[in-house]
């Protein structure tokens, strides 16, 4: 068995599906004028895929539980090449959803198995350094999606933005062929909750729909409102199922374990933190700075690399002296880093406005996030960690939809009062078509370029400062809910206890086994 290769494996796997869920976002308009695909096939195309690949994480982590780990990684990276190959070739926008609903799948097949996977084959004492791997190369991943599929485009055609998965599924393939040991079924004799299972992805398929359609419908939508209630009822109902059922998808005795739980409430702050810090922030800078598309995700750089050269070393500590103090501090910095951002302005300069909370932010969330995962797969008996890693998975995808749900509606609403107290009192027809124009958009400064010049000057500084007014309003929120998180780790996780040799048991057992754990058991 090679323990490197099989990491190299799950990176491999996990780094395709995390690419994909960012690429396709620069390839939109190519891919319109290319298959005629209107506006609201546009957003389907990335939509599909974010809505099958969170909705069924939870049960892609149950069935890698149930049987061989390796034979579950494997259909999930086949299956999802062989759908980036149907997406490359796409003849029709309809085919191309489609694909793309399938990609997602197959990838919700495989995420929760490279995490399950690394737990299964690393011992304890070196888990934290392997995930903190993983995490690093993984955000890399993600970051090279839109950089690296804005360079493509302009080189080739968008279809070799899904073709270029392939040889690094056909290479992952070859090193679970070569290198990944064959691993037993962790829950022997068990039976698939086929219930629970729909149950869970019509639950969370519903809540994530209607996450991903209120920006544009509102609250109020038909879609909105009966996917948010009807996805809440499923998940009642799964929850009431789970408890009752002799073989559950999910064991709800899981969440008695400390360390699951309080992490899992910690993955939900920080990954609502973080996707509100990328999306206010790339919003702000381009809308508000006059950064260029490629000049905000250029911003993003420096956090990509802090995490790369420390998510490792971090993982190694925490493993070494116990995970509490890293998902305690780590937050506590990451979110004081978002509150840092509040400093930006209309100039948004970056090396003395941005950058400074960028990398306050990344050594938090470097500090956190390995020993996040190992902390909380850690909580619970390997014969449960797949489903754990999909609990965990699916947690950190709705947070950051609910994020940018639930914050977009306060600052779109914080920006609208501003502006109306900023012009107060009648406005003219071309005002108050901007005015109506940045409302529906919410931090920007556009619209005021197409007003007459004697109001031009006023409503530009009353858009700018509603602007920046909302964008720190949103900062402000998601950096104290991190902040909030690390507190309530810091309080509340466990460093589990140190396996020792012990030299009157017999045959030399260990001892000092985490009581978490034995609870999660």
């Amino acid at each position: 068995m090679n323990r490197s290769l099989t990491l190299v494996a799950c990176i491999l796997g996990s780094g395709i599906v995390f690419l994909d869920g960012t690429v396709t976002n620069v390839a939109l308009p190519v891919i319109q004028r290319d298959l005629g695909a209107d506006l609201a096939q546009q957003q389907w195309i990335v939509e599909a895929y974010l809505l099958t690949l969170s909705s069924l994480l939870l049960v892609g982590g149950s069935l890698d539980d149930l049987f061989e780990r390796r034979t579950i990684f494997g259909a999930g990276v086949a299956g999802f090449g062989v759908m980036s190959l149907a997406c490359a070739v796409a003849p029709s926008v309809t085919v191309l959803i489609v694909a793309r609903a399938l990609q997602g799948v197959f990838g919700a097949l495989l995420v929760p198995s490279t995490l399950a996977i690394i737990m299964s084959v690393f011992p304890p004492s070196e888990r934290g350094s392997a995930i903190g791997t993983w995490t690093a190369w993984t955000g890399i991943s993600t970051v090279i999606g839109p950089l690296g599929g804005g360079a493509l485009l302009d080189v080739a055609s968008w279809r070799w933005i899904f073709l270029l998965n392939v040889p690094f599924v056909l290479l992952t393939l070859w090193l679970i062929g070569k290198a990944m040991p064959k691993m037993h079924s962790a829950r022997a004799g068990a039976r698939v909750d086929i219930l629970g299972g729909v149950l869970c992805g019509v639950g969370l398929g519903g809540v994530i729909v209607a996450l991903i359609e209120e920006p544009r419908r509102g609250w109020s939508d038909p879609l909105v409102f009966i996917g948010l209630a009807g996805g809440a009822l499923a998940l009642a109902l799964f929850v009431w199922h789970e408890s009752r059922t002799r073989e559950p998808m999910l064991p709800l005795g899981l969440f008695r374990s400390r360390n699951f739980a309080i992490g899992n409430l910690g993955t939900l702050t920080l990954y609502a933190g973080l996707n509100a810090a990328l999306f206010f922030l790339g919003l702000y800078l381009q809308q508000v700075g006059g950064y260029s598309p490629l000049q905000a995700g250029a911003a993003f750089v420096p956090m990509t690399a802090i995490m790369f050269a420390l998510s490792r070393r971090m993982g190694m500590l925490a493993d070494r002296i116990g995970p509490r103090l890293f998902m305690g501090i780590g937050p506590i910095v990451a979110g004081s880093g978002l509150l840092l951002l509040m400093r930006v302005n209309e100039q948004a300069d970056y090396w003395t406005q941005v950058l400074p909370g960028v990398v306050v932010f990344a050594l938090g969330l470097s500090s956190t996030v390995a020993p996040l995962t190992a902390t909380v797969l850690g909580a619970v008996a390997e014969e449960h960690s797949g489903v754990a890693s999909g609990a965990n998975n699916a947690i950190a995808r709705v947070a950051g939809l609910l994020a940018i749900a639930v914050l977009g509606a306060v600052v779109a609403g914080a920006f609208s009062g501003k502006v109306d107290s900023e012009l107060p009192g009648a406005r003219s027809a071309a005002v108050s078509a901007a005015v109506a124009e940045a409302k529906a958009r919410s931090i920007t400064t556009s619209p005021a370029d197409r007003v007459p010049a004697p109001e031009r000057a006023r409503v530009h500084t009353a858009l700018a400062d509603a602007s920046t007014s909302a964008f720190r309003l949103g900062l402000g929120i998601g950096g104290f809910a991190v902040i909030l998180g690390g507190v309530v780790s810091l309080a509340g996780i466990t460093n589990p206890r140190r396996e020792v040799p012990c030299a009157d048991c017999p045959g030399g057992a260990l001892v000092g086994a985490s009581e978490d754990l034995a609870v999660a058991a």
